[in-house]
C-alpha cells in the first residue's frame, strides 16, 4: 500500500536543481515572482489588514509577512496570513489540466521554513518544482466530490511535501510528512464562492501552515497510518484515488511546465465566456450606453456564475456579469475591476443587470475535454455579434511572460516603490543564487511604500 506516496516522496528528496531542464528552471523562477506579486497585492485587502492585525498580538518571530512595514512573525502564523493575502483577489496560478491552484498554497509557506531554516535559494526553487509536482499528480489522482474546491486538499500535500523538504527531512520523513497531512486536509464548498464568503481564503492559508506545522510533528516522532491519503481521499473528503497518475513520468515531466498564469483578477470557469466576449467588443466597440443586452451561454459550472448583485469584491470575482460589465466599461479585467468601489460603480451596476448567463447542455456534455462558451452582444440599434470559443485559450497559447511580468509589476506596486518592484524583480530572477532569503526580504524592506501611505 502507498507506494505512490512512497515514490512522490523520493522524487522530492532526490531532485536536484541542476538536473532540472532549463524551462522548467525559468517557470519556477517566474511562478515565483507572479505568486509574490499576488501575496502583495492580496495584503492590501481590507480584510487582509485586519486580519494581519489581529494576529500580530503576542506574536512571536521567525519569518515575514509580506506587507506593508513587513511585520516579523512566528512561521505558522506567517505562512498563513500570506497563503489568506494570497488567495484574497484571485489571481494566483492555476494548472492546465488539474484544478488546484498549487504555488499559492505552498510558496508561502515554503518562504517561512526556508527563512525560519536559513536555507538557500536553490532549496527554495527545489522545494517548490517538486511540491508541486506533488500537489498536482495526487490533484489528478483524487476523485473530489462535485462541490469540494480544492484548496486545503492535494495542494495542501504538495506545500507540506515543500516544506519536509526544507526543513532537511529525507525520502521517509517526507513521505511521513506527507501522510500527517492526510489527517489535516479540509474540505471549502464552492458555495462560498458565489456567496462572495472570503472565509474560503483562509483555507489556501491553512495549506501555507500545513507546510511550517507538518514537518515539525514528523521531527517531534508524530505518525500516521501508511495509507492515510488514500483512505482520505476515498473515504472521506474525496470519493476515488487512482494512483496511475502519480507514476505517470515521475521525475522527467515536470507539472511546472503546465502552469497557467491567471491575467484576470476572476475564477477560471468564467474565462472562455469572457474570451468570447472579448472578440465580439474588438469587432463592434460599443459604449456600455449602446448594449442592449449581452447573453452568455456556456457549461453548467460557469452557467452557475451568473449572479448580477455580487456581495462585495470578493464575490465579482465569481460574477460573469460583474466580469462582462467590467471587460466593456474598463477594457480591462485586471485588480481595479474587482475592488468594493468597482462594484458599487452605477455604470457597472446597470450593465451587470444587462448580461444574462444561461447553461447550454451540450457544452456541459463536452466536459472534461473542452470548456466552450458562446456570448450573443446586442446593441440598441439593433446590431448582433455572436463570439464563440471551444475551451479556455491559455490552454492553447503560446507562452508569453511578458504579461506575467506586467502583473507581478502592477500588483506589486500597491505595496512597493518602482525601485523596490525592480528590485525584488531582479532579485528572483537570481534565487539560485541566494545564500538564503535574505537577497529577497531586502530587496522587499528596503523597497516598500510608507506603512500607512
Amino acid at each position: 500500500m502507498s507506494k505512490a506516496i512512497d515514490a512522490l516522496a523520493g522524487m522530492v528528496a532526490g531532485t536536484n536543481w541542476e538536473a532540472l531542464p532549463a524551462g522548467v528552471q525559468r517557470l519556477a523562477r517566474l511562478v515565483l515572482l507572479d505568486t509574490i506579486g499576488v501575496i502583495l497585492g492580496g495584503s492590501e485587502q481590507p480584510e487582509v489588514a485586519r486580519l494581519r492585525a489581529g494576529l500580530s498580538a503576542g506574536a512571536g518571530s521567525g519569518a515575514t509577512v509580506l506587507a506593508r512595514g513587513w511585520p516579523v512573525n512566528d512561521a505558522g502564523r506567517t505562512a498563513f496570513l500570506n497563503g489568506v493575502a494570497g488567495r484574497a483577489i484571485e489571481m494566483c496560478e492555476t494548472h492546465g489540466k488539474v484544478s488546484c491552484q498549487a504555488a499559492i498554497q505552498l510558496i508561502p509557506g515554503a518562504l517561512a521554513v526556508a527563512e525560519r531554516a536559513g536555507r538557500n535559494g536553490r532549496d527554495l526553487l527545489e522545494a517548490l518544482v517538486t511540491g508541486y509536482d506533488v500537489a498536482i499528480r495526487l490533484g489528478a489522482a483524487t476523485t473530489r466530490r462535485p462541490l469540494a474546491h480544492p484548496l486545503g486538499q492535494a495542494g495542501m500535500l504538495g506545500a507540506i511535501a515543500a516544506g519536509a523538504r526544507l526543513r532537511g527531512l529525507d525520502a521517509a520523513g517526507i513521505g511521513t510528512a506527507i501522510r500527517i497531512g492526510g489527517n489535516l486536509m479540509v474540505t471549502a464548498g464552492y458555495g462560498n464562492v458565489v456567496a462572495g464568503a472570503t472565509t474560503l481564503n483562509a483555507v489556501g492559508g491553512m495549506s501555507a501552515m500545513a507546510a511550517v506545522n507538518a514537518p515539525e510533528l514528523v521531527l517531534a516522532g508524530f505518525t500516521a497510518q501508511h495509507d492515510a491519503i488514500e483512505q482520505t481521499m476515498t473515504e472521506l473528503l474525496s470519493v476515488g484515488f487512482d494512483p496511475a497518475p502519480v507514476f505517470d513520468g515521475l521525475g522527467t515531466r515536470w507539472e511546472i511546465a503546465q502552469v497557467l498564469f491567471r491575467l484576470r483578477a476572476c475564477c477560471n470557469p468564467i474565462y472562455p465566456a469572457l474570451d468570447a466576449l472579448a472578440d465580439v467588443l474588438a469587432r463592434l466597440k460599443p459604449r456600455a450606453e449602446d448594449i442592449e443586452r449581452i447573453d452568455v451561454e456556456t457549461y453548467d459550472f460557469a452557467a452557475g456564475l451568473g449572479v448580477q448583485e455580487p456581495p462585495g469584491h470578493f464575490g465579482a470575482r465569481y460574477s460573469l456579469p460583474h466580469a462582462a460589465a467590467a471587460l466593456v466599461v474598463n477594457g480591462h479585467l485586471g485588480y481595479a475591476s474587482f475592488t468594493d468601489a468597482a462594484v458599487r460603480d452605477p455604470v457597472l451596476t446597470a450593465l451587470r443587470h444587462r448580461v444574462h448567463v444561461v447553461e447550454d447542455k451540450a457544452m456541459t456534455a463536452r466536459l472534461p475535454a473542452s470548456k466552450p462558451a458562446r456570448v450573443t452582444l446586442v446593441l440598441k440599434d439593433g446590431r448582433r455579434e455572436v463570439g464563440s470559443v471551444e475551451d479556455d485559450r491559455r490552454v492553447g497559447e503560446a507562452f508569453d511572460e511578458a504579461p506575467v511580468r506586467a502583473k507581478y509589476r502592477e500588483l506589486a506596486g500597491l505595496v512597493l516603490t518602482d525601485v523596490g518592484v525592480a528590485a525584488v524583480e531582479s532579485a528572483i530572477e537570481r534565487c539560485e543564487e541566494w545564500p538564503s532569503m535574505a537577497p529577497l526580504l531586502d530587496a522587499l524592506r528596503t523597497g516598500g511604500r510608507n506603512a500607512s501611505a
